[in-house]
C-alpha cells in the first residue's frame, strides 16, 4: 500500500524481514520437534537456532530466487549459508513449501487482527464518548433524506457504536477462524512427517493445527477473514457518509475539525470540505475489493494449485494496511468532530412543527377517528406547510374537523419534544450495558 495510507506498525508486519523471520521460526521449531522424535540429530536442530539473531539478507535471498525461481528454496539456501550446509541438511525435513507459506500467512493475519482490534477499540471509545456527550442533543431524524421525526445526536453515535461493536466481534471470530497452521507435507497426508511436528510448531507460533489440510490450508477460512474486513469497511463508510451529509452547507449540523492553516480549495478560499470522510469512503472501496478475490480463492484444483498465491500477496498487505489506516483516521474524525446543536434545532424547526404529524395522527385515531380519515386530515394540513410555509400547529387548530376530535390543549401537547426522547436512556442501556 502507498505510504500515504499506511501506518508503520502495520506495514512492518508485512515486511520481507518479518516474513523471513517467521519462516525461520517455523523451520527451527519443526527441527526441534523432529529431533525430539529422533528423526534428526539434536545437534542439527540446535545448529539451526544459532541463526536466530541473524538479519536475513533480503537482497541475497532475491538473488538466489532469481536463479531457483522458488522463494522458499531461496530462503533455505540462504539459511544454509549461515548455519552450514551439513548442519542445515535436515531443515525442511518432510515438509512442503505450503507448510511454511500458509502457516506464515496465518501468523501474519493473527498479528494483523490484533492491530486492527486496537484500531476498532479506539473507534469504539470515541463513539461512546461522543454518544454520552450528545445523548440529549436533539436533531431531526431523516428517512430518504427527508425530515422524519426527532431523534438525538447521541443515538446517532450510539447506533454507530453498536454497529462497530458487532464488527469487532466478527473480527475476533475471523481471527480465531484463521488461526490455524499446517505442517502436513505433500498433499497433506503426513506421509513424510509426524503430526506431532505440526502440533509443536503450531503451539510455538500461537496457532491451532488445521484439522485437515490438502497441502494448503483451506481458503474458506481466508475468505471469511477478508469478508469480515469488507463488512467493517462498509461500517466505516456508513459513519463517513452520515458525517458528510451533516457537513453539507444546507445542513451543517456537524463538520470535520478544520485546523489552523488548513486549506479547503485551491480556487475557493471559503471552502471547508469533508475531505477525511470522503477519503474514508474511497478507502472502504479499496478494502471491499479484496472480498471477491478471496472468495474465488476457495476453489483450487485437487489438493492444491497456486492461483490463490498472487492474489494473497496483494490483498493480504494492501487490505489490512488500508483498513488499519482507515480505522485510525475514522477515530480521529469522531474524536474531533465539531457538532452544532443550534443548527440541529434550526433544521428541525424549518418546517414549523411538521415533524409531529404522526403524534397527531395517532391522537386522532385514539379519539375515535378512523385511520383513513385521520391520515387525510393530518396530510391535508401538512401539505400546507410544505407548499405554503404555513405553521403546522396553527393549521391544525384552525381545522374544524381536527378540533372536533382534539381540544387545543391536546393538540398543543402533541408538539412536546420530550415525547421523542423519553426512551433514550433505555436504548443507551441496551447498547452500552456491557
Amino acid at each position: 500500500m502507498i505510504p500515504r495510507y499506511s501506518r508503520p506498525e502495520m506495514v512492518a508486519l508485512w515486511s520481507p524481514e518479518t516474513k523471513f523471520r517467521i519462516w525461520f521460526e517455523i523451520e527451527a521449531h519443526a527441527c526441534d520437534a523432529q529431533a525430539a522424535l529422533g528423526v534428526i540429530p539434536k545437534e542439527n536442530a540446535e545448529a539451526v537456532w544459532r541463526a536466530k539473531d541473524v538479519e536475513f539478507d533480503v537482497a541475497r535471498i532475491d538473488e538466489i530466487e532469481a536463479v531457483t525461481k522458488h522463494d522458499v528454496i531461496a530462503f533455505l539456501t540462504h539459511l544454509a549459508e549461515h548455519v552450514g550446509s551439513d548442519q542445515a541438511r535436515f531443515v525442511h525435513q518432510g515438509m512442503t513449501s505450503s507448510d511454511v507459506l500458509d502457516t506464515t500467512l496465518n501468523v501474519q493475519l493473527v498479528r494483523v487482527s490484533d492491530l486492527l482490534l486496537k484500531g476498532m477499540d479506539r473507534v469504539l471509545a470515541a463513539l461512546k464518548t461522543r454518544a454520552f456527550e450528545h445523548k440529549d442533543t436533539v436533531r431531526i431524524g431523516r428517512s430518504h433524506g427527508i425530515h422524519a421525526e426527532p431523534t438525538t445526536m447521541g443515538l446517532t453515535f450510539a447506533r454507530f457504536y453498536a454497529e462497530m461493536a458487532r464488527g469487532r466481534a466478527r473480527l475476533e471470530a475471523a481471527r480465531e477462524e484463521v488461526r490455524t497452521g499446517a505442517i502436513s507435507g505433500a498433499v497433506g497426508t503426513f506421509a513424510n512427517i509426524d503430526p506431532a511436528v505440526e502440533a509443536h510448531v503450531c503451539a510455538q507460533m500461537g496457532l491451532k493445527p488445521e484439522p485437515i489440510s490438502t497441502q494448503v490450508i483451506p481458503r474458506d477460512r481466508h475468505a471469511m477473514f477478508f469478508a469480515t474486513l469488507g463488512v467493517i469497511a462498509s461500517s466505516i463508510e456508513n459513519i463517513a457518509i452520515e458525517i458528510r451529509h451533516m457537513q453539507r452547507t444546507e445542513v451543517l449540523e456537524a463538520e470535520e475539525f478544520f485546523s489552523p492553516g488548513q486549506k479547503g480549495s485551491s480556487a475557493m478560499p471559503h471552502k471547508r470540505n469533508p475531505v477525511l470522510t470522503e477519503n474514508l469512503t474511497g478507502l472502504a472501496r479499496l478494502i471491499r475489493m479484496s472480498v471477491v478475490p478471496a472468495m474465488e480463492n476457495v476453489a483450487l484444483w485437487h489438493e492444491r494449485d497456486i492461483s490463490h498465491s498472487s492474489v494473497e500477496r496483494a490483498i493480504g498487505p494492501d487490505t489490512t494496511i488500508t483498513l488499519d489506516f482507515a480505522l485510525h483516521r475514522l477515530a480521529g474524525v469522531v474524536e474531533k468532530l465539531v457538532v452544532y446543536p443550534e443548527n440541529m434545532l434550526k433544521n428541525m424547526n424549518k418546517f414549523k412543527g411538521l415533524v409531529m404529524s404522526q403524534r397527531v395522527l395517532l391522537a386522532l385515531t385514539q379519539a375515535g377517528v378512523s385511520r383513513e380519515d385521520a391520515y387525510r386530515l393530518v396530510q391535508r394540513n401538512a401539505m400546507k406547510v410544505w407548499e405554503k410555509g404555513a405553521d403546522f400547529k396553527t393549521e391544525l387548530l384552525a381545522d374544524p374537523e381536527v378540533t372536533a376530535a382534539l381540544s387545543p390543549a391536546e393538540i398543543e401537547e402533541k408538539f412536546d419534544l420530550g415525547y421523542h426522547t423519553k426512551h433514550v436512556d433505555t436504548i443507551f442501556a441496551r447498547v452500552f450495558a456491557a
